[in-house]
């Protein structure tokens, strides 16, 4: 069988334009992710669903299927929907260090607030496709080249994956400590009964990831500044 001439050369919802809307215009693309984040912060990944979206829209799964045509290139687009949040690092930041801790921490602050996103950003092969992921990491690049790293991809995938391994774990923490149904300095206590321990007599559970974060964060810069001045 002859292939397709008009078949996707690449199997992404970025690969293909946007199909004109003829039936609902007040039905969009735009309108369809929007309702699609609000659905993932609230029932999370395995809850969504083309009919059940299409149902919050008032709007029949067939006219969903017209502006995105998979659950995976809904997904793709609600990745990169909420990358857009994220606070891209200037390119001639003074100090390169200090720029990559602000960009970390606010990825880590819409990661939590979308605790979704890294389970997907995993799973979504293609969702570097994106725009605003393209310009977070064009962004990454010419920080790191300005600041004269031999290897600026390299860099970027180091601290790209600490980000996302790190805020995986704590999404996966605070899920736990949502179903227990305490709260999270009364869940750390009663992982550490001990009063003799630091957590126990001082249960600020907000700081305790925040120093986590960051300690760890600064690891990864320090093994970043040697390739500086090895």
């Amino acid at each position: 069988m002859a292939s397709d001439p008009k078949a996707d050369p690449i199997p992404s919802v970025w690969a293909r334009p946007q199909a004109a809307a003829r039936v609902r215009p007040a039905l969009s693309r735009a309108v369809i992710v929007h309702e699609a984040v609000l659905m993932l912060d609230a029932e999370g990944i395995e809850a969504v669903s083309m009919r059940k979206l299409g149902a919050r829209l008032d709007a029949g799964a067939t006219s969903l299927y017209r502006h995105v045509a998979l659950k995976s290139e809904l997904m793709e687009l609600a990745v990169d929907e909420v990358l857009g949040e994220v606070e891209r690092p200037a390119a001639d930041s003074p100090d390169w260090r200090a720029a990559l801790t602000e960009f970390a921490a606010s990825f880590r602050t819409v990661a939590l607030r979308h605790p979704w996103l890294c389970t997907l950003l995993g799973q979504e092969g293609l969702a570097y496709l994106g725009p605003n992921l393209s310009k977070m990491n064009e962004g990454l690049f010419a920080l790191f080249s300005t600041a004269g790293f031999p290897d600026p991809n390299g860099a970027i995938n180091a601290v790209y994956s600490y980000s996302v391994g790190m805020v995986s774990a704590e999404s996966a923490w605070l899920n736990t400590v949502s179903r227990s149904g305490r709260t999270e300095a009364e869940f750390l206590t009663r992982l550490h009964p001990d009063t003799s321990t630091t957590v126990s007599r001082n249960p600020d559970a907000v700081a305790i990831r925040d120093h986590n974060f960051t300690g760890a964060l600064n690891i990864v810069l320090d093994g970043l500044a040697f390739q500086l001045n090895p």
